[in-house]
């Protein structure tokens, strides 16, 4: 077994520079809050919401500019039945930034809210809050596995050392500064985690460029020199899925808690969107290396190359096209600066996934659903805790399971087609309460998982129109197998499916009970009865009952209510009390005054 020196050296020394930022950071913000008598935990989840513009911008970014990022852009661009059109990822985030900027970020930030469940316990209970954090949870930890298992596969093409030691040494230097500094070690580290991607792979892309294996990236983008055009095309038969995957993308990026993790934390509602549209540019910019690395992969005689004759998308190894190109057509030092800087980055991406999943578990599970009266120091405990649980499990899947990625797409889509919907509802629906919600939440799940998942080789029960049946090579066995591919775009019909669902079942239970048509003691949930008594905002009330929560026990943090078309549409139940008392008094003043008249 070969050990590459330079490479290690490169790698040691990218790693302990986002070690060393991440605990300088913990250490810089350690009494961030505290003059304002902000809580720590709460410091840990939002880091003080005094997040500013500059390293805003680089940690939002960084939300989805990740290894997973950069390397599947690249093997999209390069492989040859896709190329360039199916890469959607850059556009589809950076839409998903910007829609999330325009219609979220502001009602999101103004109330106050620490975490993105926050507003589904209030209006929708505790239980409902715990069955939406299960797919959110399973995103997050599903993402991270995903991340940590690309590390492992990129640094076996820059060192021959073991991968799964190599995976374990990267996750516990991420748990470790996220375990000691929460948000302020991940936001920081995510600004070197940027700088290292777009320094060392905009380094590597001139010397990859002119190696004279490669054809002019021009020419093969639009004729067949090696392998079909790396510009790639839509076929006919396949615009309805490259519609559904877009939308996945664009609405699917929003109701992820590493995104609201940072709206939360910026120092107010306009900045959190402002952040949003700087991470939407952030996004294009960084993956115009990725597409340029894609197509020069796509443009080599490998036969000139020190990889051999064989293509790696013959090879199996086009998820690795980034890393093999960085290896084998740029010189030794700009290979190891190039791939030691994009290990780091991979490895520092899986920090925020780990610290939301723990923040909503500790916050939305732990303190909310069981302990309301739980110290501050208890949950910070629970947090640190769960950090090191939730990342040993991440880690212990990208080790063990080789089917981490199948299981990312999949609840990836639970997101959107659960979370989504029920965001829209809980924000800009009047009306809907937990009755639609749980609803939408079995009808969103079962129309999904009704479509199947080749990749984790689970069979559909629900045959959308338009399906076919293709033979595909099992991606760890390799074996030929016949595979039902549903060419209907299920998943956002499922997505719609589940608004409508919520939105026309919680008006007819609301129906039901008002009219006398079920009597109020069949109101099992407390979900119509009891709100429209006025009590659900009593936090005396909330404590007795256990299962709703106030605002007020929610958000230390004064809201910030805006007066602008959000906030227009924002919803009156979900309002702190002291707001929808002024609103009632100001209007019974109105009343009153049109009766003296």
């Amino acid at each position: 077994m070969t050990i590459h020196v330079e490479g290690l050296v490169a790698i040691a020394f990218f790693y302990l520079l986002i070690l060393f930022v991440g605990i300088w950071a913990a250490w810089k913000n350690k009494h961030s809050g505290e003059a304002e008598g902000t809580d720590r935990s709460e410091t840990i989840m939002v880091g003080g919401r005094d997040i500013g513009l500059f390293v805003g911008g680089f940690t939002m970014t960084a939300t989805w500019v990740g290894g997973g990022y950069i390397n599947g852009t690249a093997e999209y661009v390069y492989l040859p039945d896709y190329g360039l059109a199916w890469a959607q990822a850059p556009f589809g985030y950076a839409l998903s930034l910007v829609v999330g900027g325009l219609f979220f970020a502001k009602p999101m930030r103004s109330k106050g809210y620490v975490t993105m469940l926050d507003p589904f316990q209030q209006l929708y209970g505790k239980r409902m809050g715990g069955l939406l954090f299960i797919p959110a949870l399973m995103g997050e930890i599903f993402w991270s596995a995903a991340i940590l298992s690309a590390l492992g596969a990129t640094l076996s093409v820059i060192v021959d050392i073991n991968i799964k030691m190599s995976v374990v040494i990267s996750a516990l230097i991420a748990i470790f500064y996220t375990l000691v500094g929460g948000l302020y070690s991940v936001a920081y580290t995510d600004v070197v985690q940027l700088f290292c991607i777009f320094v060392g792979l905009w380094i590597s892309v001139p010397f990859a460029l002119t190696n004279p294996a490669v054809s002019d990236i021009t020419v093969t983008a639009v004729k067949h020199v090696y392998q079909s055009p790396w510009r790639g095309s839509v076929n006919q038969n396949d615009t309805w899925v490259w519609i559904d995957n877009f939308c996945l993308l664009m609405l699917g990026g929003i109701p992820w808690q590493v995104y609201f993790q940072r709206v939360l934390s910026a120092s107010s509602a306009t900045y959190a969107q402002v952040l949003s549209f700087i991470a939407a540019f952030g996004c294009l910019v960084m993956a115009v290396p990725s597409v340029l690395i894609g197509a020069i992969g796509a443009s080599t005689d490998w036969n000139q190359t020190t990889y051999g004759a064989i293509p790696p998308k013959d090879k199996e190894e086009a998820d690795m096209i980034l890393p093999i190109v960085l290896q084998h057509l740029c010189p030794p030092f700009v290979s190891f600066f190039g791939l030691g800087a994009v290990s780091a980055a991979v490895m520092s991406s899986a920090d925020s996934s780990i610290l939301s999943a723990s923040s909503m578990f500790a916050r939305n599970i732990y303190q909310l659903a069981f302990r309301q009266s739980a110290s501050d120091r208890e949950i910070v405990w629970v947090m640190r805790i769960t950090i090191f649980v939730f990342g040993g499990l991440a880690t212990l899947m990208a080790l063990v399971t080789g089917t981490v990625y199948g299981l990312w797409y999949l609840s990836s889509d639970l997101v959107y087609v659960i979370i989504f919907p029920q965001l829209l509802s809980v924000l800009f629906v009047k009306g809907t309460n937990t009755y639609g919600s749980v609803a939408a939440y079995f009808f969103g799940m079962v129309l999904r998982i009704g479509g199947g998942e080749p990749y984790l080789q689970l069979p559909p029960f629900i045959y959308y129109p338009g399906w076919t049946i293709e033979q595909r090579k099992h991606h760890i066995t390799g074996d030929l197998e016949d595979v039902v591919i549903q060419k209907f775009p299920f998943k956002t019909v499922s997505m719609l499916a589940s608004f409508l669902g919520n939105v026309a079942f919680s008006y007819l239970a609301k129906y039901l009970f008002e009219s006398g048509k079920l009597s109020h003691k069949y109101d099992f949930l407390d979900a119509v009865v009891s709100k429209d008594s006025g009590e659900i905002m009593d936090k005396t009330t909330l404590v007795t009952r256990g299962n709703n929560i106030g605002l007020s026990e929610m958000a230390p943090v004064k809201p910030r209510l805006s007066v602008t078309l959000a906030a227009a549409f924002t919803r009156r139940d979900t309002l702190p009390k002291d707001t929808v008392e002024e609103e009632e008094e100001e209007s019974s003043n109105d009343s009153s005054h049109h009766d003296d008249e």
